[in-house]
């Protein structure tokens, strides 16, 4: 089989169950921008330990389930529900243990820190495109509640990863200063 098809080179391309639409359909968008927030978590777990890389790696899964979802059709016979529930409930007790052991946010912080802090701080800004666009989808088409809620939950799970990856680092959380920009 070969990697090119030449069936995308009229600027269109196929969706699960064999429609095309434009490359720059809405829906193309919000898939790519899954794909991409799975790359971001892909070199993430590079810099994750064994337990955070096991999470990262069951949460890429969940993110391609959830482009296959949005890549088929609603009306498709091959329509399949990305399994959301138990992983969502999963992030949310991270955030709760992790917050637990952080000091209290006070302001708005700066992304960066150490390198796996500056990475999950990218995957977060990603994640919230990945939303925007599904929100932007679910005006034309529906995006079932359990891929959005996956999604926002996910963005905060992965601040809060952020913080707590500098503090094992020993790296303070810089504070956002609004007289420094002005």
């Amino acid at each position: 089989m070969r990697l090119y098809t030449k069936t995308g080179d009229d600027g269109t391309t196929g969706l699960i169950g064999g429609s095309r639409v434009g490359k720059s359909d809405v829906v193309i968008q919000a898939v790519g921008s899954l794909d991409e927030l799975n790359a971001c978590l892909g070199l993430t777990r590079l810099s994750a330990d064994a337990e955070l890389s096991i999470l990262l790696l069951r949460v890429q899964d969940a993110l391609f389930a959830c482009g296959a979802e949005v890549a088929c059709p609603e009306d498709g016979r091959l329509k399949k529900e990305a399994h959301l529930g138990p992983l969502t409930a999963v992030l949310e007790a991270s955030i709760d243990q992790q917050t637990a052991n952080l000091a209290e946010l006070r302001n708005f912080i700066l992304p960066g820190g150490s390198l796996l802090a500056s990475q999950l701080h990218w995957a977060r800004t990603v994640c919230r495109r990945a939303e925007r666009t599904l929100v932007e989808l679910h005006q034309t088409q529906t995006v079932r509640s359990d891929v959005l809620q996956f999604v926002n939950r996910l963005s905060d799970w992965l601040f809060v990863c952020a913080r707590s990856a500098n503090a094992a680092a020993g790296i303070e959380d810089v504070p956002w200063r609004e007289e420094v920009g002005a």
